[in-house]
């Protein structure tokens, strides 16, 4: 069975603003959901602040409080956390060499590739082994 993200329009359009308010720095945050088997079915987004203030333009580091504070509301809402969003300002869609060592398994990780003019691509990937395999997307 292949790796499908499932995103609603309305949290595809949130994704997108963030993406947009963000540039021309990396932007992050987290996926709520649920998972059925290589199912990760989308409920909510979370943006999270980047700690990373040296290399903003090309690195994120998602704040830990961020992380705990969606890990809480996602449990107390009977969902959890099945991935991690972030963007590449004025670079593809696709993840890089720092993206792969900080990845866990079984988690998608959404990439918006950003531009002045808006959002140019996003693509969802998951790690296999030691390397990022690109998930299927759907609405």
């Amino acid at each position: 069975m292949s790796a499908v993200l499932h995103l609603p329009p309305d949290i595809f359009d949130a994704l997108c603003k963030a993406a947009r308010q963000g540039y021309p720095y990396e932007a992050c945050g987290l996926l709520i959901g649920r998972r059925e088997g290589s199912v990760h079915h989308v409920v909510a987004m979370r943006q999270a602040r980047n700690l990373n203030r040296e290399r903003a333009h090309d690195r994120y580091e998602l704040d830990p409080a961020d992380y705990l504070t969606a890990e809480l509301a996602a449990r107390d809402a009977g969902q959890e956390i099945v991935g991690i969003w972030h963007t590449h300002p004025n670079h593809p869609a696709r993840p890089s060499e720092t993206d792969r060592a900080a990845a866990w398994p079984n988690w998608s990780y959404l990439i918006l590739s950003v531009e002045a003019g808006g959002v140019a691509a996003v693509t969802s990937w998951r790690l296999d082994g030691e390397a990022f395999v690109e998930e299927e997307m759907a609405s």
